[in-house]
Order: structure tokens, then sequence, then C-alpha cells
């Protein structure tokens, strides 16, 4: 295995493949529908092979906490990247989704985003990032309540 730039064998980039059976049809559980990994946007390299042509949902990090269909409701069929826009160093993030959008052919962008004033900055980056991008595909904002509600 190569030597990483972070130095952290989590962060190599790989595609997660789906179970063959439906668990939840036997045991009554739902099934992660995460297909890839790392998801923090700070590890993503534009170049990751499996945003070529995906459907790209930018997560707040407490999003898919509040909200408990997350998974169903918003991963599914989609590429996750996910961030903080209070916590996380964000100086990069507008280019680098730039980047993911210009060079990936993404065909839609979905940000999900709480309720919280500080969280309305990752909608923000993401429309800016479409913008520099020079794309014109579908952007759909959603909003969920600190109680788990979606709010739009």
């Amino acid at each position: 295995m190569s030597k990483l730039a972070c130095g952290c064998p989590g962060s190599q980039v790989r595609t997660v493949e789906a179970p063959q059976t439906n668990t939840a049809e036997t045991s009554g559980r739902l099934q992660s529908e995460l297909r890839q990994w790392p998801t923090q946007l700070h590890l993503v390299p534009p170049s990751a092979p499996w945003l070529k042509d995906a459907h790209l949902l930018i997560a707040a990090d407490c999003a898919p906490f509040a909200y408990a269909e997350f998974h169903r409701d918003f991963i599914k069929g989609k590429v996750l990247v996910n961030a903080c826009p209070k916590l996380d160093d964000t100086s990069p993030y507008v280019e680098k989704l730039a980047a993911m959008l210009r060079e990936n052919e993404v065909k839609s962008l979905t940000v999900t985003i709480m309720e919280v004033p500080c969280c309305r900055g990752l909608a923000m980056m993401a429309e800016k990032a479409l913008e520099l991008s020079g794309k014109n595909i579908p952007f759909e904002v959603a909003v969920i309540g600190v109680n788990g509600e979606r709010k739009s």
C-alpha cells in the first residue's frame, strides 16, 4: 500500500459495494446507502472515481444525526460529502467543490443543512461553487430542523 498524504489508511478512496441481499427484508434493519469512502470534504479528492456522473449530496455534519431517515431520503442513489461550516477550515471548500463539479459532469447537487444560522454557510458555499464551475445543473437545499423534521 502506498503512503498516504495524511498517513491514515482510512483516507484511502474506495467504493463500498451494496450487499447482494436486502437485509431489511430479513432482519427489519435498514442497510446503509453509503457507497463510497471517505466522505469528509477535506479528504475527498476532486478526482475520486465515484464523482463521475454522480448526483452529489453535500451534508452538514449534524444533519444525518437529526434526520432519522437520512440514508433513505438523501443518500440513496447519491455520492455523499460532508462538512461543518462552523467548525471546519472552510477556506478551500468553494474551489474544491467547484473542481468536483467541473471535472466530473455531476448531474445534480443537493445540500442538507440544519436550520441553525451557522449552517447556511454550507449552502452558500455550494451555490458559489456551482456558479464558479460554470455548470447548469439542478440545485436543491434541504433544511432539517433541530427536532428532526424536514423544513424544506
